[in-house]
């Protein structure tokens, strides 16, 4: 039913996860972060390999939705270059947007050299539910590494959900909490994580915005943060 692309960009190993339906080719482009160049060139010419796949698609794809989990520069620095070249409106909770307005200075501080801000046309809600490309995805708002991290989670039917977390939960960790001028606040990711994400499936597959997979019942048992922090 979908056929999941993982690119690893900036220096900074951040996932970019590029989401395209097999029954009609439209994709979605998730935390678009850098490496745009590379990302475009597959999904319009079939030219590289991303870091990951599951599953197969061998069509031709069509971007038709950018969406955001957050906007740290390495989540958003390159969402300019992909709404310019797909023409596309892009979704990110009003609370961030602000950290996209300065992830070009941000991204300088670490060498990085990225355009100037875009502007989200869209926001969401906690517990909204979007159609992308004919598939659904629940908005669950996760503050606590920033005002407007969300979790994308993308329900499907017989098959294990997805859910794209951002920065806020890890395999075996949490997103980072002591950028208090970004919204971190420790206490309140770990209640969200219990309140909002363990809730889910355990089956749930777990996209992280760095580092490897995981699964909602793996974390439940055996994260050390939420284990350590009651």
């Amino acid at each position: 039913m979908v056929c999941i692309a993982h690119f690893f960009v900036t220096a900074l190993r951040q996932r970019c996860s590029v989401v395209t339906s097999t029954s009609n080719g439209e994709t979605i482009i998730i935390d678009g972060g850098g490496d745009s160049e590379r990302i475009m060139d597959w999904i319009d010419h079939g030219i590289g390999h991303p870091d990951a796949l599951i599953g197969q698609y061998h069509g031709k794809r069509k971007v038709v939705a950018l969406l955001n989990t957050h906007a740290h520069f390495d989540h958003s620095g390159h969402i300019p270059y992909l709404k310019s070249h797909y023409n596309l409106e892009w979704w990110l909770h009003s609370d961030d947007d602000y950290l996209q307005s300065l992830a070009q200075k941000s991204g300088a501080q670490w060498g990085f050299d990225l355009p100037p801000p875009a502007i989200a046309e869209h926001s969401w809600s906690h517990g909204e539910k979007h159609i992308f490309a004919g598939l659904e995805f629940e908005i669950i708002h996760t503050p606590g590494h920033t005002l407007g991290g969300c979790c994308l989670n993308l329900k499907l039917k017989d098959e294990p959900d997805h859910l794209f977390a951002g920065d806020t939960l890890f395999q075996g960790s949490i997103g980072r909490t002591d950028l208090p001028d970004t919204g971190g606040d420790l206490e309140l990711l770990l209640r969200m994580i219990r309140e909002r994400l363990w809730p889910l499936a355990e089956d749930t597959i777990v996209h992280p915005g760095h580092g490897p997979l995981t699964t909602i019942g793996e974390e439940k048992r055996h994260n050390p943060f939420l284990n350590k922090y009651h």
